[in-house]
C-alpha cells in the first residue's frame, strides 16, 4: 500500500482510523509505537461518545457496570494479553491512587468452568471443572522461531488421551509400560492379534501413537486410522457399561470420544501436511465432521459440544435449533484453548472491559498524540473508481453533536480512583447539550439518524490511509460503493454471516450460596435457551458504588434472532421491539428456568423470588416488574451484530493484507486473520494485521497464531 500523494518528509502519514473496537484501537496502537519515531498521525472517528465496540461497558446507576454482554478473556489469547500488558506498563498508573494500576490488577485467573447436562426427567446436572494452572502467563515472550503447528496439537492431544484413560484405570500406566522404538511394528501386532482388551493395553497402543505422531502420520496414515478405530471400539467396550452407571465416568468417556474422533478427523483428512492446516475442513460442520470421524450421537448431544457452539453463539439466524460452525475454525479453537492456555484458562476482568481494556488504551493513545473525533457516524466511503489505482478518496460523516467550545471531549469519569466509560454521555459538554438531552438522542442508535451537521475527509487533505474497523454488519450501509461494484466485498456481506445477540444483568440481595449455587463463581454454558450462557460475577460487587451493596451479580448471554421483518432504518420502532422481547426472554427465563441452577431462588410453590433483585434506589416493586430495575441489552445495531464462523464462509473473508485499494485496510474479528471466530483475541491479530499493512510493523512472524501465507 501506498498514499495516493506523497507526503512531504516534514510531515507524518495521516491516517483516519473509523471505529472504536478492539481490532481499530489495536491499529492504532501499533502505528503510534515509540520505534516508528511518530512516523503515523492517527485519528480515530467513532459514533457516539465512547470506545469498545462489541466490548463497551458503561457505568449506570450506582456506577454499576452495564456491559454489551458477557466477556471473558483466554489463556490462550496471546495478542490480546501481550497487547495490555504493555498499555499497562506504558501507562504506569499510581497504584496508590487507581486501583487497576497494574495488567495482573486488572485480569486475574478465573480456572473454573461448568457445562450442563440435560437429565431424564427434564433436569438439569451442572458439572464445573478447574483447570489446573498451565506455566507462564498469555503475553509472556515466547522462544525465538516458536509457531504453534498442528503436530504440536496432535502431541497435545494424544497426551491428554493418555492421561484421561490413565485416570480411569490407574494401573493401565504401569501395566502398559513405556512406548517401544519399533512402534508401527507393535501396532501392527496389536491390531492382528486382537491385544485392545484392557485399559491398560489401549494405554499402551497410544503410547505408541504418541511415538509415532506426527512424524509417522503420512506414511502410516492407514494404520494410524486403524488403530483409532480399534482403539475407540475398544474403549467404548470398556468404558460405556461403567459410564452409564456412573456421570462422572459417562463424562470422562464424552472427551475420550471426541478426542478420539478428532484425531482420526486429523489423520484421515491429512491436515497435518495440508497446506490449508485446518481450513481444509472449513466446509464441514463440526458436529457433521466429527460424526464423520466415529463420534457417538450421545457425545455430538453432549454439554461439551453444545457448550462450544454456545461460546461462540454458533446459532445460525439466531435460531437455538439450527446449530452450525466451520470444523476447521472449530477444531482450531479447542486445540488452541485447551493446550496452548498459560496461567489459567479464562482470565476474568477486574471491572467493566471498558474499565480495564478500553480507558488505559484511551489514555495511552492520547498521550501519544492520537485525535479522538466522537460523535461522528460513517455514511459513506466514497471510491475513487476510474483513478490507475483505485483507492478510498473521502470519508462522509454525520456529525451527531459539537462539543461547547471547540474543544475536544472529554469521554472519562472517576469511580473510585479508576478511569471509567460512563453509560450515557456527558451533555454539559456539548453545544444545546441540554436540548439534545431533553430530545433523548440515542447516539449508539442505527435507527438515530438526527445530525447537527455533516463533515467530508478528502485523501491527500484529511487523511492518507484508511482503518476501516466498524463491525461487519454496517458494511453493506457504510460501503455501499464496494458491495455494489466490487464482487469480492458482496460476496463477503453475503456469505460471511452475523446475528444480534441478547444479554441482561441481575444484582441480587442474597449470595450465591442462598440462592442455592454451592459451587466456585464459573463461566457455564450449555444451559437451555434462550440464555445458555451464566457468569457468576460476584467479584464487581467492590467496583460500584451501591448505598447497600448487592451480595450478587450474574450476567446472562445468548443469540438471538431478528425480530420479522427484518430491520430497517426508517423502522424507528425495531430497537424498543427487540429490547422487548429481550426482557420478556429474560422474565420468561427467571420464571421457569432459572431454578435449575439456583433452586433456592424459587419460593415454595416454584416462583421466582422477584423480591431478591436489588435496584440501586432501595426499593424494587412487586413482582415481574422488578426486572425493570435490572440491566437488559438488545445487540441489534449493525456493528454490534455478532460474527459467525459458518461452514464454508471463511473463503470469503478479506484480509486485513489485501491490496485491492491503495489506501484502505481493514480491521476487526470479520477479517481473514488465521483465526476466524468472534472474539477478542481474533480482532486484535486483524488489528495487527491492519498496522502490518501499512507499516510493516510488526512483522508477521510476531503475531502469535497468525499462520496463513
Amino acid at each position: 500500500m501506498r498514499t495516493r500523494r506523497s507526503s512531504p518528509a516534514s510531515r507524518p502519514i495521516e491516517v483516519a482510523i473509523v471505529g472504536g473496537g478492539c481490532g481499530a484501537m489495536s491499529a492504532a496502537f501499533e502505528l503510534t509505537r515509540p520505534e516508528l519515531a511518530g512516523r503515523f498521525a492517527v485519528t480515530v472517528y467513532q459514533v457516539g461518545w465512547r470506545l469498545g465496540g462489541k466490548g463497551a461497558s458503561g457505568r449506570g446507576a450506582a456506577q454499576r457496570i452495564e456491559e454489551h454482554g458477557l466477556h471473558v478473556w483466554m489463556g490462550f489469547y496471546e495478542n490480546a494479553f501481550r497487547l495490555m500488558r504493555e498499555c499497562y506498563a506504558e501507562l504506569a498508573r499510581d497504584p496508590g491512587r487507581c486501583p487497576i494500576a497494574r495488567w495482573e490488577d486488572a485480569f486475574t485467573p478465573a480456572p473454573h468452568i461448568a457445562v450442563v447436562d440435560q437429565l431424564p426427567d427434564g433436569g438439569w446436572l451442572p458439572w464445573t471443572v478447574a483447570f489446573p494452572a498451565a506455566p507462564g502467563a498469555p503475553g509472556d515472550p515466547l522462544p525465538d522461531g516458536h509457531r504453534w503447528t498442528i503436530a504440536t496439537y496432535v502431541s497435545r492431544a494424544v497426551e491428554m488421551l493418555r492421561a484421561l484413560l490413565t485416570h480411569l484405570d490407574p494401573a493401565a500406566e504401569s501395566a502398559a509400560g513405556a512406548p517401544p522404538t519399533d512402534g508401527a511394528a507393535q501396532l501392527r501386532r496389536m491390531l492382528r492379534v486382537g491385544e485392545l482388551t484392557s485399559l491398560a493395553a489401549i494405554v499402551h497402543a497410544i503410547g505408541l501413537l504418541q511415538a509415532m505422531l506426527p512424524a509417522g502420520a503420512v506414511s502410516e496414515q492407514n494404520l494410524v486410522v486403524r488403530l483409532l478405530d480399534a482403539v475407540a471400539a475398544a474403549a467404548r467396550s470398556q468404558i460405556e457399561a461403567r459410564a452409564a452407571a456412573d456421570r462422572a465416568i459417562e463424562r470422562l468417556w464424552t472427551v475420550v470420544d471426541l478426542t478420539l474422533a478428532t484425531l482420526r478427523g486429523i489423520v484421515r483428512f491429512g491436515l497435518l501436511t495440508h497446506p490449508q492446516g485446518f481450513d481444509a475442513i472449513d466446509d464441514y460442520d463440526c458436529r457433521e465432521w466429527l460424526l464423520l470421524n466415529g463420534c457417538t450421537a450421545r457425545s455430538l448431544d453432549s454439554g461439551y459440544l453444545r457448550g462450544l457452539y454456545d461460546l461462540g453463539l454458533s446459532y445460525e439466524d439466531g435460531d437455538p435449533h439450527r446449530p452450525r460452525t466451520s470444523a476447521g475454525q472449530a477444531v482450531r479453537s479447542m486445540v488452541r484453548a485447551f493446550f496452548t492456555y498459560r496461567g489459567s484458562f479464562y482470565w476474568r476482568m477486574q471491572a467493566g472491559m471498558g474499565d480495564v481494556v478500553f480507558a488505559p488504551l484511551y489514555e495511552v493513545l492520547r498521550r501519544r498524540g492520537v485525535q479522538f473525533r466522537f460523535f461522528h457516524r460513517l455514511e459513506n466511503v466514497r471510491i475513487a473508481w476510474d483513478a490507475p489505482q483505485r483507492h478510498v478518496e473521502a470519508l462522509e460523516f454525520d456529525v451527531q453533536a459539537e462539543v461547547a467550545g471547540g474543544r475536544e471531549y472529554q469521554p472519562l469519569i472517576d469511580v473510585r480512583g479508576l478511569p471509567c466509560w460512563p453509560a450515557a454521555p456527558d451533555y454539559s459538554q456539548l453545544v444545546d447539550g441540554e436540548r439534545l438531552a431533553r430530545e433523548g438522542r440515542d447516539f449508539e442508535s442505527w435507527w438515530d439518524t438526527r445530525r447537527v451537521g455533516t463533515r467530508t475527509l478528502r485523501v491527500s487533505e484529511d487523511f492518507d490511509f484508511v482503518v476501516l474497523g466498524v463491525g461487519l454488519g454496517a458494511v453493506p450501509f457504510v460501503c455501499r460503493e464496494l458491495v455494489a461494484r466490487d464482487p469480492r466485498w458482496r460476496a463477503m456481506v453475503d456469505r460471511v454471516r452475523t446475528v444480534p445477540s441478547q444479554a441482561f444483568q441481575l444484582w441480587l440481595r442474597e449470595d450465591m450460596a442462598g440462592l442455592g449455587w454451592s459451587g466456585p463463581p464459573v463461566h457455564l454454558s450449555a444451559f437451555v435457551e434462550p440464555f445458555d450462557t451464566w457468569a457468576d460475577m460476584r467479584h464487581l460487587i467492590a467496583r460500584e458504588q451501591w448505598p447497600a451493596p448487592p451480595r450478587a451479580i450474574a450476567y446472562f448471554c445468548n443469540a438471538m434472532p431478528d425480530l420479522q421483518p427484518a430491520p430497517r432504518r426508517d423502522d424507528p420502532t425495531y430497537p424498543a421491539r427487540a429490547r422487548a422481547m429481550v426482557r420478556d426472554n429474560a422474565i420468561r427465563f427467571l420464571e421457569h428456568d432459572v431454578c435449575h441452577l439456583w433452586p433456592r431462588a424459587v419460593d415454595d410453590a416454584g416462583r421466582f423470588r422477584w423480591s431478591l433483585l436489588a435496584s440501586s434506589n432501595g426499593a424494587c416493586p412487586p413482582g415481574p416488574a422488578a426486572f425493570e430495575t435490572q440491566y437488559w441489552t438488545a445487540n441489534v445495531n449493525p456493528s454490534d451484530r455478532y460474527v459467525l464462523a459458518l461452514p464454508g464462509s471463511s473463503r470469503f473473508r478479506i484480509s486485513p493484507l489485501d491490496r485491492t485499494y491503495d489506501n484502505l485496510t481493514i480491521a476487526g474479528d470479520w477479517t481473514a486473520n488465521g483465526f476466524n471466530v468472534g472474539c477478542v483475541e481474533s480482532a486484535i491479530i486483524s488489528g495487527r494485521l491492519a498496522a502490518h499493512a501499512l507499516a510493516g510493523s510488526p512483522a508477521l512472524e510476531a503475531i502469535v497464531g497468525y499462520d496463513h501465507p
